[in-house]
């Protein structure tokens, strides 16, 4: 008969032979899993390491091609815009390198700048809306002239009277002294800014501005559409250049895109952060002059072709 002290040690010699082998086990599936794992992160680190190659492979193609554009320019742009004058706007995100860009190739196609305006953050936003439509609607809207009706919000009503105002063309120019009193109220009712020069009459406008917006955006890019479209019926025609991301979400150039009536006023293009896409914003001025009709150009969602066709 087995005795409860024999039984006992029966028990804890398994008990024991059960831990050792746990430990042993566990100490060989560790380097096992270790091994396995060191193996995966050399392999992950080969495949950064060719991805980082592949983009700077890509980032030097891209920079060549900036630079080619760039030396191309002049001869692309060669009297596209002869004897014109075009007015430029920038939004509040609008970027210093996109809007000297877009000034310098507008001198190589010819034209010259009548003025560079900045539209104010209280301009694009909704809580001035009251206060932008009250300083539109004032007694400063040029002799002779009126506001369209077809469209009452703030941005539409803003772009109206500054079109009047600025550009010519389908109706001759109003004279300085009513243009320097609409520019004038606006910036000092804090909704434009512009240098120390006075803003002269132009043929055509352009818009420059920056890419997607944040979910907080409210209607800041419906505002820069509706301005847009509210210039195009005056002058030669309006062209809204906005960055990479402009063309989705609330931004201003995915706004248009978005709406017929619009997209049918107003040309865009969507990567005025690229060389490519600066001498397509000036291309686009010169075709609307001409007479053509507005075009959606770029690389982004809406866009019908690259640049303007030839």
């Amino acid at each position: 008969m087995i005795s409860l002290r024999t039984h006992a040690i029966s028990l804890a010699a398994v008990f024991l032979a059960l831990a050792i082998g746990v430990v042993l086990g566990s100490g060989l599936f560790s380097d096992t899993v270790l091994s396995g794992l060191r193996s995966d992160k050399a392999d992950l680190r080969s495949q950064i390491d060719a991805l980082n190659d592949d983009k700077n492979e890509l980032n030097e193609k891209l920079s060549a091609a900036g630079e080619f554009d760039g030396i191309m320019a002049p001869r692309i742009l060669r009297d596209t815009l002869r004897d014109k004058a075009v007015v430029l706007f920038r939004t509040p995100d609008a970027t210093d390198n996109d809007v000297d860009a877009v000034t310098r190739l507008v001198g190589q196609a010819g034209a010259g700048v009548s003025g560079t305006i900045a539209l104010t953050p209280q301009f694009v936003d909704a809580n001035s809306s009251e206060k932008l439509l009250s300083v539109v609607n004032s007694p400063i809207v040029p002799t002779g002239r009126q506001l369209s009706t077809n469209s009452v919000d703030q941005g539409s009503q803003a772009g109206d009277l500054v079109g009047i105002s600025v550009l010519r063309g389908k109706e001759p120019a109003v004279a300085d002294d009513q243009r320097e009193t609409v520019l004038a109220t606006l910036r000092d009712t804090g909704f434009i800014t512009y240098g120390t020069e006075k803003v002269g009459a132009a043929d055509t406008a352009v818009i420059v501005t920056g890419g997607a917006l944040g979910d907080d955006a409210g209607n800041r890019g419906a505002t820069v559409a509706r301005f847009a479209a509210g210039l195009a019926p005056h002058g030669g025609g309006t062209v809204l250049a906005g960055r990479d991301g402009s063309a989705s979400g609330t931004a201003a150039v995915a706004v248009i895109r978005s709406d017929a009536a619009l997209s049918g006023a107003v040309s865009t293009v969507d990567n005025v952060d690229v060389e490519s896409g600066r001498i397509t914003t000036v291309l686009a001025l010169g075709e609307l002059l001409r007479g053509g009709q507005p075009g959606r150009f770029g690389t982004g969602q809406g866009a019908t072709s690259v640049t303007v066709p030839q």
